[in-house]
């Protein structure tokens, strides 16, 4: 039996503080981001983007603050993660991934809908596939039809495509950006020309502890095409922006 639909709920980051030991990541971090909506954090390495996302899944608890959801309703068990690694389970096949979530709960998995998000991330003759027999960019589909298959209206993304190279990139690129459409989605990348592509807002994470600045995303629906002019523009942008945390 196939999960309902349920509409994406807007987030919000109230007041946020935290630490780790005696080093504070946040303090009194506040942050929005719209239901449905993909919003892309980026920020210098080791800035605490990877501890932001945690704090907002429930992995971390905050010292302070709360994340809160626009219809009221707890976000644990509502929320996806999709990382840097796939983590695929090498005795699996590709199809017996997708259905991951399904096996962990207990519940009667769904080969159909499996099947379907193979197929519509590029793998539908692959099902059958164990990951060993898989490219990296392969493996990050699966990866991606699994975030997808237990329908959660939120997303949270950890450098999904990191590892890949190029070409695989712009391609998954565009399909996650199609097929994650009307979620709420928080990417957080290193890369401008993704945060560009993908992003219907933008962020950068910025000092220690952490501020979030607001910055203008271009004004084509994604998934926008490398060469869109708006494009071009806020990647130059945001490269000036973020060089200069960088000196």
């Amino acid at each position: 039996m196939r999960n309902p639909v349920v509409s994406a709920p807007a987030i919000t980051v109230n007041a946020l503080s935290f630490s780790w030991g005696n080093q504070p990541v946040c303090q009194q971090l506040s942050l929005s981001l719209r239901g449905g909506k993909t919003t892309a954090l980026l920020g210098r390495s080791g800035s605490g983007k990877s501890t932001l996302l945690r704090l907002i899944a429930g992995l971390l608890l905050p010292a302070a603050g709360d994340v809160t959801s626009s219809d009221g309703l707890p976000l644990p068990g509502r929320i996806s993660w999709m990382g840097q690694q796939d983590l695929l389970y090498p005795w699996l096949t590709a199809r017996e991934n997708v259905m991951l979530a399904a096996r962990l709960n207990g519940e009667k998995a769904d080969g159909g809908r499996a099947d379907e998000l193979l197929e519509q991330v590029g793998l539908g003759g692959l099902a059958e596939a164990k990951p060993a027999a898989l490219s990296g960019g392969m493996r990050q589909r699966v990866a991606l039809a699994r975030t997808l298959y237990p329908q959660r209206p939120v997303v949270l993304m950890d450098e999904p495509f990191a590892t890949l190279d190029v070409l695989t990139k712009l391609s998954l690129q565009t399909v996650t950006a199609n097929l994650l459409r009307d979620k709420t989605v928080l990417l957080v990348t290193h890369d401008p020309l993704e945060a560009c592509r993908m992003a219907d807002d933008i962020g950068v994470l910025t000092g220690n502890p952490l501020r979030y600045e607001p910055f203008g995303a271009p004004e084509a629906a994604p998934p926008r095409e490398v060469s869109d002019a708006g494009v071009l523009h806020q990647q130059g942008r945001l490269f000036s922006r973020l060089s200069r945390d960088e000196r």
